[in-house]
């Protein structure tokens, strides 16, 4: 089985999305398929240092990269297109990733052209907080050339079990499963000594960090963060908020304005991207992680904070209630009070965070992992070849 992935962008910057298809190719190789990526060099703000129009062997992956305009996450790759054209015939499916995207949408009309079937993975893009966010600019496309692309696809995964519910309610036609992502328990099992995030970050020890993880967004809810740890600051004068994530959409002046109308400004470092080491470090090092999203598919950064064990606080917009159900996280509703709440009671019981992070790391590594996923997304192509 020959699978073609399609991505607009594999750079780190973009968060989940890039790591996601790196690693769910990389299983899919393992488990006896060929699976490669195409992609443009669009890296935030600049353009990756890549060779490109020749296939690379990255980390277990073969990916082709492409040329592009683009600015921030709006990318456009005629290169990308023109060789699909050529070239889409050689793979017995495609699967595509993100959406509100004219390079994805063109893949998508190059396999009904070609009589290719194709999976479609929206990634959260088509939850009803998404959707709504500046619903102008999307009505149009999505009506045009969204949802043509969306009703050709022969399966579109859902990676959340609420965001499986939103995608049929739009009544596309497609079927919808619910194949989340997963993570790869090794990089689990041994995390770096704590020691090298305080390399990076020595004024941040003996902190009582609590960490947002994941893209300067304003979908990410910190807005209502802000005034939440405005209150638990007051509460517990040694915590600290560490903000990790890549401004990819010219979000991060808003973002510290709401820490600076909140008063509290002086007790927040934005730390930007972390990878590697220091990373991994940095999740052993902090005493709980919140999530105050509006909407999410299936974050990866939540994924890695529950592997990692740190104690975590999510919205219900995050769209992981199993979580809850295990009672390895704590979710609340999307606002200021209930998060502010939820922080005070786990700051104020350490030893009942310190529990919930264990039991959260057991359940992730237990039902979570890439290959588990790669069986399921295989058993999904087999079927649509069978058809």
């Amino acid at each position: 089985m020959r699978i073609l992935f399609v991505v607009p962008y594999l750079g780190a910057k973009y968060g989940g999305i890039a790591k996601v298809v790196r690693e769910l190719s990389q299983a899919v190789r393992r488990a006896g398929a060929t699976a490669d990526i195409i992609t443009t060099d669009a890296d935030g703000d600049r353009r990756r240092a890549v060779p490109r129009r020749a296939w690379l062997e990255e980390d277990g992956c073969r990916v082709m990269y492409f040329p592009c305009w683009h600015r921030r996450d709006f990318i456009l790759s005629p290169a990308l297109a023109q060789w699909f054209w050529r070239h889409g015939r050689d793979y017995d499916l495609v699967h595509t990733h993100s959406i509100f995207a004219p390079l994805i949408a063109a893949v998508q009309l190059g396999c009904r052209r070609l009589g290719l079937p194709y999976v479609t993975t929206p990634h959260g893009m088509l939850e009803p907080w998404a959707l709504a966010y500046k619903a102008w600019k999307k009505r149009v496309y999505y009506e045009w050339i969204e949802r043509p692309g969306l009703r050709g696809a022969r399966l579109i995964q859902a990676t959340a079990s609420r965001e499986a519910e939103h995608i049929s309610a739009l009544d596309l036609g497609a079927p919808v499963e619910l194949i989340p992502n997963g993570l790869r328990r090794e990089e689990f099992e041994a995390l770096p000594d704590r020691e090298a995030f305080y390399a990076v970050h020595p004024t941040l020890r003996g902190k009582r960090l609590i960490l947002f993880f994941g893209r300067i967004d304003p979908k990410k809810g910190l807005d209502l963060l802000a005034p939440a740890f405005a209150r638990v600051h007051a509460k517990h004068p040694e915590t600290h908020l560490l903000v990790v994530g890549q401004d990819n959409v010219g979000f991060l002046p808003r973002a510290r304005q709401f820490f600076i109308d909140a008063g509290c400004l002086e007790a927040v470092t934005f730390a930007g991207w972390m990878s590697g080491p220091p990373l991994y470090a940095m999740l052993r090092s902090v005493e709980l992680h919140v999530a105050p999203s509006y909407s999410e598919g299936f974050s990866m950064g939540i994924l890695m904070c529950l592997a990692a064990g740190a104690p975590t606080i999510m919205t219900a917009g995050c769209n992981f209630p199993e979580a809850g159900v295990a009672d390895a996280a704590r979710i609340v509703d999307a606002s200021t009070k209930a998060l502010a709440e939820a922080l005070d009671a786990l700051l104020s019981d350490p030893a009942a965070a310190r529990a919930m992070g264990a039991r959260a790391r057991a359940f992730i590594l237990d039902h979570y992992t890439w290959d588990r996923v790669a069986q399921k997304l295989l058993t999904a192509y087999e079927r649509i070849l069978a058809a």
